[in-house]
């Protein structure tokens, strides 16, 4: 039986991984999107940086954004100066590390999305008089419908395993940032093998519950 304690930091872990979900299905959609059209040259640069959480270690990550969003740093700093509490050791910190940190998990399968619709559909559509936003909402988002699936559900499964970076940036306070990797690591430290495995369970039913439906509906689509 999960602890109250556990039930807290899975509990935190769910409505991180939902937020931070919804926050990339808009901020992914628009720029994935950009990526499978455009032909500036920024787009190697862009692709490149929005890629990058894929190879660099959390921590690191979780590093230079615990001082750039300190008081002392830029976007901290800004923050502070229009009245907002400080990111670090926030619910708040935790949900942008998230986002940055996910990022290519929502990118890269609507990108892929996107880039598999017709030319034809998009002429069509300007030939019925449809503008840039047009297209986008009513060509791309509904042939777009299976990569949003996949980037919603491959998002919020690999928030659920968020440890390096969450830790970095929003520390371990129960009910604010202490998520179940956390709670599992705690456990492991003090040597509470009994605790860690059952919240470990709870994460791997989960994540293969998660997996389980993708690869249905993946089969089914195709």
């Amino acid at each position: 039986m999960l602890t109250a304690s556990d039930w807290v930091a899975l509990s935190l872990t769910l409505k991180l991984a939902l937020v931070t979900t919804l926050c990339l299905l808009v901020i992914g959609a628009g720029l994935a999107y950009w990526l499978a059209h455009t032909k500036s040259r920024l787009s190697v640069v862009i692709s490149s940086i929005a890629a990058l959480p894929l190879v660099l270690p959390p921590t690191v990550m979780g590093f230079y954004l615990l001082l750039l969003l300190s008081p002392n740093g830029w976007l901290g700093g800004v923050a502070a100066w229009l009245g907002f509490l400080s990111f670090n050791f926030s619910f708040a910190g935790i949900v942008l590390a998230s986002i940055i940190y996910s990022l290519p998990f929502a990118v890269q399968p609507l990108q892929q999305a996107f880039q598999s619709i017709a030319a034809s559909q998009y002429e069509s559509a300007q030939l019925m008089g449809a503008n840039s936003w047009q297209q986008f909402a009513c060509v791309a988002l509904p042939q777009a419908k299976f990569g949003f699936l996949t980037a919603a559900i491959m998002v919020f499964a690999h928030t659920l395993g968020e440890f390096g970076v969450v830790l970095m940036v929003g520390g371990n306070i129960e009910g604010v940032s202490r998520v179940v990797s956390i709670q599992i690591y705690d456990y492991v430290e003090s040597l509470d093998y009994p605790g860690a495995h059952r919240l470990s369970l709870a994460v791997l039913m989960i994540s293969f519950g998660l997996l389980f439906v993708l690869q249905l509906l993946t089969k089914r689509i195709k």
